[in-house]
């Protein structure tokens, strides 16, 4: 007689307590995201959980643990389990998705290479003095492949390099040396993998908003509308003062090339008539002396000479411009000061 044998298997209180300070975490705030935390040392990542207090909580737990808690909760919440991958944390908060991935790219920081690191980006050691006496790291950083002298009594850099290019694997002497020299090539801080609002999944691809580039082109589109507005004559609150002047100065402008004889426009309409008078006599007079009087002799010379002294006019405005600068400085300098110390 064959007697069947069940195995219970026992899970420890403690992991059923983390399993379930996950679902109440995700129950408890309307979102909440999965980060990455690789290559993040542990002083580092508890400073990091220190600066999201009031705003954010970072939990990290074991992956079969998170996955456990995600699967025991609601239908739209098991779609994050996909994103649980190698070193993983959740974050939760009741921040929107986009300010939340903005404060945790803030929260990355510079960080030493390791022996054996890829790296990112093009690493790149700049010419020029250092702090450190000649002796061994002389050899040391020659031996990592950076260009290095005596010079002064101080180890110098003779110039610029790139000791390694993107994609390569540093090597260790390498890696010591940008340690000493406080080059920190790496990035470290919390990956944003997605985010859970409202049962819609959010990716870093939609989260990294350039907020530059959309401040300019909101600029560049109210420049825009307004300038359509404007062109095709639609009133509105904001450009109805444009729109005035606008009209005003195309029916002055009207006034005056069709001669229309309005109070308003008196002064440029004779204006207009003794400047095409002058151009007439001085034709006239080029081509015969005696057909103007002297009268007219008088204004022409007279008109002349304004015209003659109109670019010596101006080059003596340019070169007391040119002096106004430091003058200008001084005041306002001045006015810094007493602005500063009341």
């Amino acid at each position: 007689m064959m007697v069947d044998t069940h195995h219970t298997e026992h899970v420890p209180q403690w992991k059923k307590e983390e399993v379930e300070e996950i679902k109440g975490l995700i129950k408890k705030y309307p979102l909440f995201g999965v980060v990455g935390i690789t290559g993040i040392p542990a002083k580092q990542l508890q400073k990091m959980r220190r600066d999201l207090q009031g705003t954010a909580v970072l939990k990290v737990a074991r992956n079969t643990l998170t996955r456990r808690a995600i699967d025991e909760s609601d239908d739209d919440v098991k779609q994050m389990a996909e994103f649980i991958d190698v070193q993983t944390a959740l974050v939760f908060t009741e921040q929107n998705p986009f300010k939340l991935y903005k404060l945790l790219e803030k929260s990355k920081s510079p960080s030493p290479i390791k022996a054996g690191a890829i790296a990112p980006r093009d690493i790149i050691v700049e010419a020029g003095p250092t702090s450190f006496p000649p002796g061994p790291i002389l050899g040391d950083m020659q031996g990592a492949g950076i260009p290095a002298a005596i010079d002064k009594g101080k180890v110098v850099i003779k110039e610029t390099k790139v000791v390694a290019k993107e994609g390569e694997a540093v090597s260790q002497k390498l890696a010591a040396m940008l340690t000493r020299l406080e080059i920190y090539p790496m990035v470290v801080g919390l990956d944003m993998r997605a985010v859970l609002e409202d049962g819609s999944v959010f990716g870093p691809e939609v989260l990294a908003i350039d907020e530059d580039k959309y401040f300019t082109d909101f600029t560049l589109a109210a420049q825009q509308a307004f300038n359509l507005s404007v062109y095709a004559a639609y009133p509105t609150a904001e450009n109805i003062k444009t729109l005035i002047s606008k009209v005003a100065t195309e029916s002055r402008n009207l006034g005056i090339n069709a001669t229309i004889l309005e109070p308003e426009i008196m002064d440029a309409l004779l204006g207009k008539a003794h400047s095409q008078m002058l151009s007439v006599a001085s034709a006239a007079s080029s081509n015969n002396e005696e057909a103007v009087d002297d009268e007219l002799k008088e204004a022409l010379g007279a008109a002349a000479s304004a015209a003659a002294a109109v670019p010596a006019a101006t080059e003596e405005a340019a070169e007391e411009k040119e002096e106004e600068p430091e003058e200008e400085e001084e005041e306002s300098g001045m006015a810094g000061l007493g602005a500063l110390f009341g």
